[in-house]
């Protein structure tokens, strides 16, 4: 009896990493969208209350132009929820019902679970500086150049990665439901001590010096550069502290996932 010998192609049959990649990012954001709890807080209070604030509120603040000024923080403010509560609850829920360890069981890469999730922070936070850019400029007078716009999403999106991290680590903390209380008592406080809510010379001076421990403060302040309402803004500065923010709590994360 002869032996047939089939010869398969190099490569046939593997799935593109990218794909898969992709895929997990797309159903992320399906899942999430189809979340009303979720998505509706994250898209309209951020617009609502610029809308309140910056719009119908009256009030001039001496040489800042309000309703830029106000873009740019709850700008700031509206792409840092869907970092913490996608990562802090999402991960949390997900560790809870064990679909994480079906994850990491499955041939899928690791990697692309996490990046699903940033990529979903992105396009919440995309979305969410889209619709407060068209308030701005029909009912604020906001006028920037596209250079400008540019600079101001690039700085907001990829501003999300250290609230990226720490609602990773909170996810890896917390259980369920008491990752919400969790992420919003961390979230809250730090955008109304941060300046995003309202300017920080609205408070005491204390508590001005304190706003630059606020991760937030500094992507405000990154933010209010691009748009004109902050002068000698040292980028270098805030982009470091950022990025030594996601360092360790990236690093903080991964230790609890390793130990878990």
């Amino acid at each position: 009896m002869n032996a047939t010998t089939l010869v398969i192609p190099a490569g046939a049959g593997r799935p593109s990493l990218l794909r898969i990649h992709l895929l997990e990012a797309w159903y992320e954001f399906l899942k999430v969208l189809r979340q009303p709890a979720f998505a509706l807080p994250t898209l309209c209070f951020p617009v609502i209350f610029y809308l309140v604030f910056a719009v119908l509120v009256p009030g001039e603040w001496g040489g800042l132009h309000k309703a830029a000024y106000l873009m740019a923080t709850y700008g700031a403010f509206g792409v840092i929820g869907p970092a913490l509560f996608g990562f802090g609850v999402g991960l949390a829920i997900e560790r809870q019902q064990g679909w994480l360890e079906l994850k990491r069981v499955s041939p899928m890469p690791v990697s692309a679970y996490f990046v699903a999730k940033f990529a979903m922070s992105m396009a919440f936070g995309a979305v969410v500086t889209g619709l407060l850019a068209l308030c701005a400029t029909a009912f604020g007078g906001v006028e920037l150049s596209a250079a400008q716009w540019l600079k101001l999403l690039a700085v907001l999106l990829l501003g999300t990665l250290p609230f990226c991290a720490l609602g990773l680590f909170i996810g890896t903390l917390a259980k369920g439901e008491a990752s919400v209380a969790i992420v919003n008592l961390v979230y809250l406080p730090m955008a109304l001590l941060s300046g995003l809510w309202m300017p920080l010379f609205v408070f005491p001076a204390f508590v001005q010096k304190l706003a630059l421990v606020w991760p937030a403060w500094h992507l405000g302040r990154m933010a209010l550069g691009v748009v004109g309402q902050a002068q000698d803004v040292d980028y270098g500065l805030h982009a470091g502290v950022l990025l030594a923010t996601a360092l360790l709590f990236l690093s903080l994360a991964a230790l609890r996932l390793r130990a878990k």
